[in-house]
């Protein structure tokens, strides 16, 4: 890992001007490479694709660091998918870059997931929004809708809401629609989509590579041929990756998943 670990510091070192104000070259790469050491599944497609597994790897690792995201903490995730590599900013990298871009300060900012049998109403009171919560205790039915919430510092608030439906509607016509994410972490990924659109109203000031990595979340592929031949078959390869059982999964106490 040695080799990966200069020539991920020199994309760094290359790419500096992208990256964000007050990025950590040092911790990034020692973060990645302990990332690498202990997860089997990406050490196991590195080994499978010896031409260019490595070169995924690290472009991979490149979409993170331009948003400041750090894999090790769970705040963004590499997912092998047959012959390609799945980058997806995690719930908690969306979170970190929403508190932190946002134009206007932002106090609190989440999403929930409603499933069958629990209590939610969204109302519009003069002109503001605001929105009830009830959860069934330990509620493991259907998911039907998903919800985020929006606090800034001066006390407004913004709601959205998804129905099942809508989530669905929104995977399809994403490039990473037939991801394995979506099958393993269906809740983080609807908590993710709420959030993403609540988030297309809130002003974020993102340069230019920040918003280009958060538009076109999907594989990581090198070769732009194989990126061509990738987008044709991409249905034909829905069912062909690596066990996600694999990626190691932890929540915390707030219900925030994150991903190694």
């Amino acid at each position: 890992m040695a080799d990966f670990s200069v020539a991920l510091r020199e994309d760094l070192i290359a790419n500096a001007p992208a990256l964000p104000e007050g990025f950590n070259t040092d911790r990034f790469v020692q973060n990645a490479l302990a990332l690498l050491n202990g997860n089997d599944t990406i050490q196991k497609f590195i080994k499978d694709h010896p031409k260019d597994g490595i070169a995924q790897v690290k472009a991979g690792m490149m979409r993170g660091a331009y948003l400041g995201l750090d894999f090790l903490n769970g705040e963004a995730y590499l997912i092998p998918y047959g012959s390609k590599l799945d980058y997806s900013t995690s719930y908690i990298g969306e979170v970190k870059l929403r508190k932190k871009y946002s134009v206007r300060p932002i106090k609190d900012i989440y999403a929930k997931v409603v499933r069958q049998g629990d209590d939610y109403e969204e109302t519009v009171i003069d002109g503001k929004q605001s929105v009830n919560f009830k959860p069934l205790p330990f509620n493991n039915g259907e998911i039907i809708g998903a919800f985020a919430v929006c606090q800034f510092e001066d006390g407004d608030i913004l709601v959205d809401s998804m129905s099942k439906d809508e989530i669905e509607n929104s995977r399809k016509s994403s490039k990473a629609q037939s991801s394995p994410v979506w099958g393993r972490f269906y809740e983080q990924m609807a908590k993710k989509t709420v959030m993403r659109r609540l988030c297309k109203t809130i002003d974020m000031d993102f340069n230019a590579e920040q918003r280009t990595v958060l538009d076109e979340e999907s594989a990581i592929i090198t070769d732009p041929i194989e990126q061509r031949n990738a987008d044709i078959e991409s249905e034909a390869n829905a069912t062909e990756f690596i066990d996600a059982d694999a990626v190691e999964v932890t929540e915390d106490a707030d219900g925030q998943t994150s991903f190694a």
